[in-house]
């Protein structure tokens, strides 16, 4: 073998010598918090259970998790959630009373429901912030990367946002961080993220990471969204992390902790977010949502077309009143024709 062939070998026992990433299984979804931004209707309701046209909004959260490839999902819920649980659950009554009225087209999406994933529950006892609910999910997430959804954030793409942030992990094996662009007024709303240059694939070096700063303190314009795979190194991190703003412990102040001992990655996902923890974040999704349905796209876009959204009012635009007018000369001849027959009557009556 020559020199030349000798050096253009890959270097085998370098490669093996590189674990691969462990595969994304798990996700995270916290749903312990208040919901207090709908009240009064979460008052009694959990707020991921808000419809969407007419899915809650927990769902179409738990399907971009299954079309990623995840396997099991962990909800952490607190006090007044059940319904979380019931929806996912099989509904024996509803099934059976669906079945004998052959509505079979209900009872096949009833069932995909709770067909959908493995679901596990853990109770977060008080809300104690993002990086809380993470931490009470430890004994079910295990010594293995997982996923972390965020409910506000219904995200329409091509391909899941999940998806194309587990295919960055395989890459990196490193914790991956969802990211939009936002002004930097609304900097005080996200968790923003310092970073790099640009790497490859939309990918970013994150340097550093705030909470909810002011706009002339934020590290740049990206903002933090919630899509998030994390390594299980983030454990200890987050029981050695203290209350911070608000007295919650922030997910963000175990990520900065972190990032001191492996590297993280920014990842500027494709698609179109709607915060529907927000009340006209919630109204467009609703809007569009149901725009992009075959069902009822066309009457539903038809019926958009025609109202006058001018001043105060909403209403349709009037058509023009050419039946009633028409009809007028018709419903006084009748009138008077009924009065002269009620005539005779009347004097029959007087005399």
């Amino acid at each position: 073998m020559s020199p030349r062939d000798f050096r253009t070998r890959p270097d085998v026992s370098t490669q093996a010598s590189q674990p691969r990433p462990q595969r994304v299984r798990k996700a995270v979804f916290p749903a312990a918090g208040l919901g207090t931004r709908f009240l009064p209707a979460t008052k009694a309701l959990p707020k991921e259970m808000l419809p969407l046209v007419d899915k809650p909004v927990i769902q179409y959260v738990i399907e971009e998790a299954v079309d990623s490839g995840i396997e099991s999902i962990i909800i952490v819920t607190g006090r007044g959630k059940s319904a979380i649980e019931d929806h996912f659950d099989i509904s024996f009554e509803l099934e059976s009373l669906l079945e004998r009225r052959g509505k079979h087209d209900l009872l096949r999406e009833v069932r995909t429901i709770s067909d959908l994933i493995n679901v596990s529950y853990v109770r977060q006892k008080e809300p104690l912030g993002l990086g809380h609910a993470i931490l009470v999910a430890r004994d079910l997430v295990g010594p293995e990367p997982f996923a972390v959804f965020l409910g506000d954030d219904i995200i329409h793409a091509p391909v899941p946002v999940m998806k194309q942030m587990i295919d960055v992990h395989a890459r990196t094996g490193s914790s991956v961080i969802g990211v939009e662009r936002v002004t930097r007024e609304r900097s005080r709303d996200y968790g923003m993220v310092a970073v790099d240059e640009p790497g490859a694939g939309r990918t970013y070096r994150i340097t550093d990471l705030v909470e909810k700063p002011p706009p002339e303190e934020a590290p740049s314009d990206l903002a933090i969204i919630g899509r998030y795979i994390l390594t299980p190194e983030i454990f200890p991190h987050l029981e050695r992390t203290g209350a911070g703003r608000g007295g919650e412990i922030q997910l963000t102040d175990g990520l900065r902790s972190l990032l001191k001992e492996q590297p993280i990655t920014a990842y500027a996902f494709e698609g179109i977010r709607y915060d529907t923890g927000d009340k006209l974040g919630f109204l467009k999704a609703t809007v569009e949502f149901a725009l992009r349905r075959p069902d009822l796209g066309g009457p539903f876009r038809a019926y958009l077309e025609q109202l006058s959204l001018d001043g105060d009012a909403v209403r349709p635009v009037a058509k023009p009143d050419v039946a009633p007018r028409a009809a007028r000369p018709a419903r006084a001849a009748r009138a008077g024709a009924a009065g002269r027959r009620a005539a005779p009557a009347r004097r029959r009556r007087a005399g």
